[in-house]
């Protein structure tokens, strides 16, 4: 008879939560089976292969393709149907030899820059260009669903297919681009040997990890998250900024922003012009920051919990002892308000009202649409991520640069890599691209939980989500939403954020903006060229679907932080004198000037 043996646990793994409540406490170590040595042995292993890979596993890869070659060969009407398309799509280029001066048949996707160059419209540029189109609209089509294909190995293979197009467009070969040979010959080749420059000096940043000083005109507490305030609260997860008021009176009820910890705070405090922060102070707002830590290998066990606990909650506490007796204005950014959707609902549940509404900015809380990001997420793909984040106890800033960049890469990475290192042009300095630079990491046990609790198993809007031992529901929110999407975002497609809707009953304004996660967010007036509609929606309305909305909904021009400003005025609370720069009979001076010192941390 053979003896049955129990699978031995590895105590160094980061929790996986795969059952009721998400979030759990820390548990003893149990004590090391014999065969432990072996399992760490693999994981060292698989550590190592995570590494060389940048944090992808290959294994959805293969399988999308799989899946999608074998539902091909076996309909042979499809195959038909994508030839004709070949033939179609070839006849069509063929057709500009014959009349090169007809409007080309194919044309760029809006966000894809690379053919902007007027040379790309003459011969042979145009050809090559139209070429390539040509064979890109193809693979559209033939990664278009067929029955019995899972619809996300579809996308995979689309997403797939496109990565694989970007890295063979003509745009990347000097000989075949009309605007690096123009530059050529324009500087005698010096943009090739600037390039060339840039390209080691990129090659050894990489390797070492090192990253660029901020360039002059773009200093942290000088230039960008300038707006004056001190920080009034510290602990090792963040520090809370309160900004000093900037008119006589202010609005009595304070605003608590909560923003993501995947980046830093202060793109919302940017340069003066387009601060959210400083606009919101310049309208009469007492305005709250957390300023999240950026984490070491030491603080690897930081969990969900611990951000909403000892993050939005203390800071909650901090505020409410400096601004007593007045309900706050929540404001929760990208994953901050999704953690501040969870803390709401915590705090429904358990009748803590001391919110008078929450604002969620490309925020999602349910993630079945969640976008690009979620293409490759599977079992495979976060258990290969934990092994990453085993030995240093964190997911670090290149893995998550990567991955981001890698959802535009034709704009994020090869437009960028033509104009670095074959037009020898430096990158332009701005404001968020310096703040996009800096990058922070994730702890292994919060990103785990993450992945595995909200983008893997959607548990939030499942009904599955506990906090302390019990379900909490978004249902239970009665304080009035402010939801923001943005047009083209690719991080929280707006559509997932209107989902907010299908999961609250109470009063809900949503508003969708006109650009992606960050510049949609940066909307500040007198941006030209800003649009966004807004509707209300009363507590108890049925639900109207997002296209149907979107139909009904005018567009009104500018910018939609005005109005967003009357809505929480019109929450009540009334005038009042600025409330004291933190509360030091409440244990609550001010400890240092903004920004602080974790907006500082490498």
């Amino acid at each position: 008879m053979t003896r049955s043996r129990k699978k031995p646990q590895i105590p160094a793994t980061p929790p996986v939560v795969t059952d009721l409540p998400v979030v759990i406490p820390p548990k003893a170590a149990p004590e090391l089976p014999p065969e432990e040595p072996l399992q760490t042995f693999d994981r060292t292993t698989r550590a190592v292969v995570a590494r060389l890979s940048g944090g992808v596993a290959t294994h959805a890869f293969v399988e999308a393709w799989s899946d999608w070659a074998q539902h091909l060969a076996r309909a042979p009407g499809r195959q038909m149907e994508l030839a004709g398309q070949a033939q179609r799509n070839m006849m069509q280029v063929m057709s500009l030899w014959t009349r090169p001066d007809g409007p080309p048949p194919f044309a760029p996707k809006p966000y894809d820059h690379r053919f902007d160059h007027p040379g790309w419209q003459t011969p042979p540029f145009l050809w090559w260009q139209q070429g390539f189109l040509a064979v890109q609209d193809w693979w559209d089509h033939a990664t278009e669903p067929m029955r019995g294909l899972h619809p996300e190995d579809a996308e995979r293979t689309r997403f797939l297919a496109r990565q694989t197009l970007d890295v063979l467009s003509p745009s990347n070969a000097p000989l075949l681009n009309p605007e690096i040979l123009a530059e050529t010959r324009k500087t005698g080749g010096r943009n090739l040997t600037e390039g060339a420059s840039h390209f080691v000096h990129d090659a050894i940043k990489t390797l070492t990890g090192q990253r660029d000083p901020a360039p002059e005109g773009f200093q942290i507490g000088t230039d960008l998250a300038c707006t004056p305030g001190q920080v009034v609260f510290r602990n090792d997860l963040f520090e809370l900024i309160q900004y000093a008021p900037q008119t006589p009176q202010v609005q009595a009820r304070p605003i608590l922003i909560v923003p993501a910890w995947i980046m830093k705070y202060y793109i919302l405090d940017l340069s003066p012009e387009n601060s959210m922060v400083r606009y919101l102070v310049g309208q009469g707002f007492t305005v709250f920051m957390i300023s999240w830590c950026n984490p070491t290998g030491d603080q690897r066990d930081l969990s969900l919990e611990d951000y909403r606990k000892r993050g939005v909650m203390a800071a909650l506490d901090a505020v409410t002892a400096i601004v007593p007796e007045t309900p706050v204005h929540a404001v929760g950014y990208c994953l901050g308000g999704t953690i501040l959707a969870i803390a709401a609902a915590t705090m429904a549940r358990d009748a803590d009202d001391r919110f008078a509404s929450v604002t969620l900015m490309a925020a999602q809380v349910d993630f079945a649409e969640a976008g690009e990001l979620l293409l490759f997420l599977d079992e495979s793909q976060i258990a290969f991520l934990e092994d990453l984040m085993w030995e240093p106890g964190y997911l670090d800033r290149p893995q998550m640069a990567r991955a981001f960049a890698t959802i535009r890469a034709e704009d994020l990475i090869w437009t960028r890599a033509v104009q670095r290192y074959f037009l020898g042009r430096e990158d332009v300095p701005t404001d968020i691209g310096v703040w996009l630079s800096d990058t922070t990491r994730m702890p292994a046990t919060m990103h785990s939980q993450y992945l595995r609790g909200l983008f893997l198993e959607n548990r939030l809007t499942a009904g599955r989500f506990a906090v302390e031992g019990r379900v909490i529901a978004l249902k239970d929110l009665s304080v009035p939403l402010f939801v923001v999407g943005t047009e083209s975002d690719h991080i929280a497609p707006w559509r997932s954020v209107y989902k907010t809707k299908l999961f609250t009953d109470g009063d809900l304004t949503f508003v969708l903006t006109k650009g992606g996660h960050n510049s949609g967010i940066l909307s500040e007036p007198g941006h030209k060229g800003r649009h966004y509609r807004i509707a209300h929606r009363p507590a108890g309305a049925l639900y109207t679907g997002p296209d149907a909305w979107l139909a009904q909904t005018k567009t009104t021009p500018g910018s939609w932080w005005p109005g967003w400003a009357d809505w929480l005025t019109a929450m009540g609370g009334g005038l009042a004198e600025p409330p004291s720069m933190g509360a030091a009979d409440k244990g609550l001076p001010p400890l240092a000037t903004a920004p602080g010192a974790y907006v500082l941390q490498l």
